[in-house]
């Protein structure tokens, strides 16, 4: 949960808020429906009596750009996917009736971007950058006889303003909050674990108090600590502390928990603090939920991250914040999706390139136990692209880097902060320093619990390591060119050092994996991306560089991570149709006569033909030369050709794939783990006949009814075995019958330019999906049809969320 606010728990069940004039909780309203939206700019859009005829009527988070068309010759091109950009106007009622000695506050979790919002025609606030979340008081212009109006303007005319997709509009959560004169502000409650022992927990809880009232006014924190089963583990409450009109004053309580349950990847338990201001009379005057995680984490210079006395190596990957066919307008079903699928390849961290998440990506990363370095900027003052945030980085930085910190300063999993990516300011090393040291200083003072590292941009060439930038950094990170930042760590034993953007290749691993002060690395990237498809060019609309691909769906390179990463047994079988693959590997990933090009010309160029295949049907079915390649961490590994065995292979040392060369014949390609009590661990291949049937599955039976909720219906084309058929193009139809509505389609093709919201989607590699959520309570059908193929359907309940 982010600054308390935001769960279903929290907030109010109706619209209306009821606004007594007694001290009481907070109220916490969602506005996520009744948004008027129009995509344009017309002339007094944030008039209160501006009539909104012609508007659509629209839910939020809402992503409109991702509706498409694609086009060539899209402002924002190949860097945002040839997708639209442009100025929209979201316009609503608030139905609230203001009372005497309360606030109201309007909170938005991101608008992209450039975003501007009026009260009854009152300018109450500006923001340029899009990821950041936003707060702004709005009681002195609401009416006590009504209407009250909030108009919001989000800007993406300027365009190229970033490397990847963005979206458009009000693309994350909002909510109305209602607190007495004397509240919490955003940001302003902190849990931080200041000693811990197997016996006991010492917590710092600090609260800001700020009086917004006329008077001065007497307050007192009283703190209530639960475990993770619910019970009560400690509590404090301060004596009457005296704040002044229009001041805040922090109150920090020392409270000792005992047998602390500690945050750990496999156990991340959560604690909550209760907070509650209280006037001279115990009466509430406002409130606030942190839930919090108790743990010990440390970076050290020889041996990397520790998390609770044990060393562990960071196995990460960056994700950009699209969420494939939904956008920018992510539900978090598809964030659990996407992440339970890294985690199960090994995964245990990650990257938010390169942004500032949605508060609850962070309460999910938090829930599954994933490490996370939490990135604030692309760029400083120098450009990446023309509109971008450098034109707003001297006047806005030190408020956007205050406000990101101290909304997610709470979450245990985040033990890392990240002041940039490739900052181009390191070319003007006096420029770069200086705006550095700004940063350090406004993380170190409002969160001095975690390091802050940044992602050097080829620092041997900017001199990073030599005049003294790259040590002003707590955790030293640099991009790629594995061997470099070891050799710097050699330079300076001191330095604590991560791999902050890697590619995929074992000859990047293997310097990770073989060197105890390598923290780790994250890879470039974890899912498939909206964007940057500049690189490639059109039709391309977005970067095919993820373990998963759009739909959450794990590439080939995903299965051969897991059998380096992985703490279960693995086994995974391609077709490697490379010519003579079986023979010596010579490129460092594997495979023979494919040599790696250098990491930042590899990651600009466009992915080559492929040539591993989730397949045994080639599409020439003569006998010909094929390689059985297997991605394993199993000791011995034995393959079969139609149950003769190839014989067994042990684990190579460097990490390579086992290989066997064999004359292709249909039928039943199998590997099996041969390990001592590895029993069933196998994995095959089949050769598929002709397509006659649509097979479905899904990944929830139950889903939710509300924006955050819904499942991935995943459609195969079989032949008559129910073997999927790689190589179709069936035109499939999506639809469904009852309580429930289709969301989008999608194929994972990055050339596939038919909008996500059709119901029609070729088969990639004979598969597609279909994002579904309930509409109500009661039973719905996924069917899937297309001609020529028996159709298939299933069925799923529909729950609506109270």
């Amino acid at each position: 949960m982010h600054n308390g606010f935001g769960r279903a728990a929290m907030m109010s069940a109706g619209l209306a808020i009821s606004s007594a004039a007694l001290a009481t909780d907070r109220k916490v309203t969602p506005l996520s429906d009744d948004w008027h939206f129009l995509q344009g700019d017309p002339e007094g859009a944030e008039r209160a009596e501006t009539r909104t005829q012609g508007w659509r009527t629209v839910t939020v988070p809402h992503d409109w750009a991702i509706a498409g068309p694609v086009a060539p010759d899209a402002r924002a091109g190949g860097e945002n996917g040839f997708f639209p950009s442009g100025v929209a106007w979201y316009r609503r009622d608030l139905r609230v009736v203001p009372a005497r000695n309360r606030r109201y506050f309007v909170e938005f979790d991101g608008v992209m971007e450039r975003s501007g919002v009026w009260v009854n025609g009152h300018h109450v606030g500006y923001r340029p950058m899009g990821y950041v979340s936003l707060r702004y008081d709005i009681t002195r212009h609401l009416r006590s006889d009504g209407p009250n109006v909030i108009a919001v303007r989000a800007d993406t005319a300027a365009a190229p303003s970033s490397r990847w997709y963005t979206g458009s509009g009000i693309y994350r959560h909002v909510r109305l909050i209602e607190t007495g004169d004397v509240h919490v502000p955003q940001g302003g409650a902190f849990v931080r674990t200041s000693a811990i022992t197997a016996d006991t927990a010492m917590l710092s809880v600090s609260t800001d108090i700020h009086n917004a009232g006329s008077a001065s006014r007497g307050a007192v924190v009283e703190v209530v600590i639960t475990d993770p089963a619910g019970r009560e583990a400690g509590r404090s409450r301060s004596p009457l502390t005296q704040v002044n009109a229009d001041q805040t004053q922090t109150v920090t309580r020392d409270i000792r928990i005992p047998s602390p349950h500690r945050w750990n990847l496999d156990d991340p338990a959560m604690y909550r603090a209760a907070i509650r201001i209280l006037d001279d009379h115990g009466d509430v005057l406002d409130n606030e939920t942190v839930p919090f995680g108790v743990r010990d984490a440390e970076f050290r210079a020889d041996t990397g991250f520790w998390l609770n006395g044990r060393n562990i190596k960071v196995k990460g990957v960056a994700v950009h914040h699209d969420g494939g066919a939904v956008g920018a307008a992510v539900p978090i079903a598809v964030w659990r999706q996407r992440l339970t699928a890294l985690k199960a390849l090994g995964v245990n961290a990650i990257r938010t390139a390169h942004n500032v998440p949605s508060p609850e990506l962070l309460d999910l990363t938090d829930e599954l136990g994933l490490l996370v370095m939490d990135e604030w900027f692309d760029q400083w003052n120098v450009a990446k692209t023309p509109e971008d945030y450098h034109l707003f980085f001297s006047d806005w930085h030190k408020r956007d880097t205050t406000d990101m910190i101290r909304r997610d300063r709470n979450h245990p999993s985040i033990v890392l902060w990240s002041a940039g990516n490739e900052i181009h300011d390191t070319a003007y090393p006096v420029q770069a320093k200086a705006a550095l040291r700004s940063l350090l200083d406004i993380a170190h003072a409002n969160d001095p619990t975690r390091p802050v590292t940044m992602a050097l941009f080829r620092p041997n060439v900017t001199g990073d390591y030599t005049n003294g930038l790259a040590d002003m950094l707590d955790v030293v990170g640099q991009n790629y060119r594995e061997t470099e930042l070891a050799a710097a760590h050699r330079q300076d034993s001191r330095r604590r050092i991560i791999g902050t953007e890697n590619a995929h290749n074992r000859v990047n691993w293997l310097p990770v994996r073989d060197n105890p002060a390598y923290t780790g690395m994250f890879l470039w990237t974890g899912i498939d991306y909206l964007g940057e498809s500049n690189r490639a060019g059109w039709p391309a609309i977005s970067r095919y560089t993820g373990l998963l691909d759009r739909t959450g769906a794990t590439h080939i390179r995903g299965f051969e991570r897991a059998s380096w990463w992985s703490e279960k047994p693995v086994i995974h079988v391609v077709r490697n149709a490379i010519p003579n693959a079986a023979g010596p590997a010579t490129d460092g990933n594997g495979g023979p006569n494919q040599p790696v090009l250098p990491t930042m010309i590899a990651v600009a160029t466009p992915q080559p033909p492929v040539a591993l295949f989730d397949d045994w049907t080639p599409a020439d079915q003569r006998p010909h030369a094929e390689t059985i390649e297997v991605y394993s961490n199993c000791r011995q590994v034995e393959a079969f050709l139609n149950g003769k065995s190839l014989g067994s292979l042990p684990i190579n040392a460097d990490a390579s794939p086992r290989r066997w060369a064999v004359t292709y014949t249909p039928g039943e390609v199998r590997a099996v783990c041969r390990d001592q009590g590895a029993s069933g661990i196998s994995d095959r291949l089949v050769t598929a006949g002709r397509p006659v049937a649509i097979r479905l599955s899904s990944d929830a039976s139950t889903v939710g009814s509300d924006f955050d909720s819904m499942t991935y219906v995943r459609a195969q084309v079989v032949d008559a075995k129910g073997v999927t058929v790689p190589n179709v193009d069936h035109l499939l139809h999506f639809s469904v019958q009852g309580a429930g509505e289709l969301i989008a389609t999608d194929n994972g093709s990055v050339t596939d330019h038919r909008p996500f919201a059709s119901p029609n989607r070729e088969p990639r590699d004979g598969r597609a999906v279909g994002l579904v959520r309930g509409a109500g309570d009661g039973r719905f059908t996924v069917s899937v049809s297309a001609e020529g193929l028996r159709s298939g359907s299933i069925a799923l309940r529909a729950r609506r969320d109270r």
